[in-house]
């Protein structure tokens, strides 16, 4: 199966455990698609919010489209996630405890051309945790440097 990503959230890996993660539908003006399709998009501070048993992300910037005809949408505006009602009153009670979140990770089409956003389940971590894992990171690139060396 072919994907092309549009954008992708890095920050959320870092700041992040991530639990699981959803595939979800976006609903979208044509406008919208196309900006993706250009690939002007901004995940950096997205999040999900579940209000009314729905789903709508927050935050998210999808630049307008330069030649679009009619009304320019806002960027930052509010957009309905689609899942099945199962998925949403599943999620709503993880995120009702302590800790968790609904993240956006990215941005991409599906081979049918549809949007398709991965929405993660994700607990957020401690200042200590990020510093081991930038540590691990660390180490972990000067091995594989003195190992390359050795080849």
């Amino acid at each position: 199966m072919a994907i092309r990503v549009v954008c992708t959230n890095k920050k959320a890996r870092h700041d992040y455990h991530i639990e699981s993660t959803f595939e979800v539908g976006m609903v979208l003006t044509g406008p919208e698609v196309k900006s993706l399709r250009a690939g002007k998009a901004n995940l950096r501070d997205g999040y999900a919010a579940i209000e009314k048993n729905e789903v709508w992300l927050h935050n998210v910037h999808i630049s307008s489209y330069s030649h679009a005809t009619h009304n320019p949408s806002d960027p930052m505006r509010v957009r309905k996630l689609l899942l099945h009602r199962r998925e949403i009153r599943k999620l709503l009670g993880k995120v009702k405890e302590k800790g968790f979140a609904l993240i956006p990770l990215k941005i991409y089409f599906i081979e049918s051309g549809k949007v398709k956003l991965e929405l993660a389940l994700a607990r957020g971590k401690r200042l200590y945790d990020k510093r081991a894992a930038i540590k691990k990171k660390d180490t972990d690139r000067e091995l594989e440097r003195t190992m390359s060396k050795y080849k």
